[in-house]
């Protein structure tokens, strides 16, 4: 790459980018509330993922103070600096306000654009977390309780690399299309998911909630009471060992991304470097993930779908289907919904944990009620169902991600 020219670029521009320090495009805003023109409903926060947004609409509520005077107004377009350390930006984030005008608190910096600088272009500048975390790290001083200590005049005296104002004009152009339809796939995605916790709800019966009742939802055709059986009847457990080692692919169970490989998962193999004391585990067979995650306090079960055979380690619970009466996509459904959860509840040793995981025996988790249609056709529908739905889930969320990666992309390649 040319020096202070991006690896890709606009047709038609060809000058370097210049390098100032950000307060030649920026100056410090000394515009106070003092005459109270905006109140509680005006306040403003600052979200990695939604910028400036204001704070009853992010966070639920409003924090504001018992004045309100010395908060800081933000005229649409000004950029503003909030002086406090997330995790991947430890020095804080730098958002423009693209909506209308409102007040923060006095802890944030707030800043008016020159006519040098389109202000989107600043935020999208510091979209990407190196850039950010780069500019900010000399500049910033780091006190009790990580504390961020700068001024705000200081937090302008970094030097970027910024093109004349209509390349920037350009940039945002295409990084606003790209963010839009990051947008509506987010709440495409968002919608799916929730159709299929609702639909989860009704097109199944509750193990301990009424029984072998039939569910509030069904296809066409079919009628009468499920039945409730024991997962033991159908299953049988699946302890071979991987000793003739059958498989070198270390997995793990993730509730929302099933049986997977564990460097694609964790980015890092975590298992122990010999695995012929593994369980190996074959495509169609089921495994049970003891530990909790965020929004999954009992765990997951989910059937090996994505590769022909992997292992896994000896903490999991890995079963197999041994009844041909029931179907296997119905299984992999029911164990989306929530409906087992207190089956695990009255099984698990109260507050016990073994290596972090929920304390349950093998015993006891094939003693669990499962319900299910008595008409093995009325499974797969149901089964069935649900695997169309979650492919349809799966491929807008690759596509999102393909997306989300091509702008992380261009946020590399694209600027100087």
């Amino acid at each position: 790459m040319e020096k202070n020219k991006p690896e890709i670029r606009f047709k038609g521009f060809e000058e370097e980018w210049e390098s100032h320090q950000l307060n030649y495009y920026l100056v410090v805003s000394s515009d106070k509330n003092q005459s109270e023109e905006y109140n509680k409903y005006d306040i403003y926060s600052v979200s990695r993922e939604y910028g400036v947004i204001n704070q009853i609409a992010y966070q639920g509520k409003s924090f504001a103070g018992a004045s309100l005077t010395n908060y800081g107004v933000v005229s649409t377009g000004d950029v503003v600096y909030t002086k406090s350390p997330l995790k991947s930006q430890p020095y804080g984030i730098i958002k423009t306000n693209e909506g209308q005008a409102g007040i923060v608190s006095a802890l944030y910096g707030v800043f008016h654009p020159s006519e040098k600088v389109n202000s989107t272009f600043v935020q999208t500048y510091f979209e990407l977390d190196s850039r950010l975390n780069d500019y900010l790290r000399p500049l910033v001083n780091k006190g009790a309780k990580n504390t961020l200590l700068i001024s705000d005049e200081d937090s302008l005296n970094g030097n970027v690399v910024f093109p004349k104002k209509d390349e920037q004009e350009k940039l945002v152009a295409l990084f606003s299309t790209l963010d839009k339809l990051i947008r509506k796939l987010e709440l495409k995605l968002e919608k799916l998911r929730n159709i299929k916790q609702s639909l989860l709800k009704q097109m199944f019966t509750n193990v301990n909630g009424g029984g072998c009742a039939a569910p509030l939802i069904r296809f066409k055709n079919y009628n009468g009471d499920w039945q409730m059986t024991k997962l033991g009847d159908m299953t049988e457990r699946v302890v071979r060992k991987n000793s003739n080692l059958e498989s070198s692919l270390p997995l793990t169970v993730s509730a929302q991304n099933g049986l997977i490989d564990q460097g694609e998962f964790f980015n890092s193999r975590i298992a122990s470097k010999d695995v012929s004391g593994y369980y190996l585990i074959r495509k169609g067979e089921f495994a049970y993930n003891k530990s909790s995650s965020e929004g999954y306090p009992y765990g997951a079960i989910k059937r090996l779908d994505k590769y022909e055979k992997g292992v896994l380690s000896t903490l999991y619970i890995v079963f197999a289907l041994n009844n041909s009466m029931v179907d296997s996509d119905y299984i992999v459904a029911f164990y989306d919904t929530n409906y087992w959860h207190e089956e695990i509840v009255k099984r698990a040793a109260e507050g016990a944990r073994n290596h972090g995981l929920l304390n349950i025996s093998a015993e006891d988790f094939f003693d669990m009620s499962i319900t299910l249609p008595i008409d093995k056709n009325e499974q797969y529908e149901v089964g069935h169902y649900f695997i169309l739905l979650d492919k349809i889930i799966t491929d807008n969320r690759d596509k999102l991600s393909k997306i989300r990666t091509m702008k992380q992309s261009l946020l590399q390649k694209m600027f100087a």
